[in-house]
């Protein structure tokens, strides 16, 4: 959350759970396994091709104000009417 515009890269490691490699300011929510951290592509084996998408919004508002705990649902509702764009990148895993 909250990483300004003109970021165009992170570190390596920016996703850790301390959050060590967000620029200032930003901060990254619980996702829905409540963990502060990304966890990466991991369908069980056999199980065929798996979609996972990624996406980044532009918000109209500089900062985001939301509680630090609230959930991604939560967050994808209070964004409804405040996103100026959307970007998205799919990608297909298989182990």
């Amino acid at each position: 959350m909250n990483i300004p515009a003109n970021v165009t890269e992170l570190p390596a490691g920016a996703g850790n759970e301390s959050g060590s490699g967000l620029p200032p300011g930003a901060f990254q929510l619980p996702n829905d396994a409540r963990l502060k951290r990304y966890v990466a592509a991991g369908p069980p084996e056999g199980t065929g091709k798996h979609r996972y998408i990624f996406a980044v919004l532009a918000l109209a508002a500089e900062k985001f104000e939301i509680d630090p705990e609230a959930t991604p649902a939560l967050l994808m509702f209070n964004l409804f009417n405040g996103t100026l764009g959307r970007a998205l990148l799919e990608g297909w895993y298989e182990r």
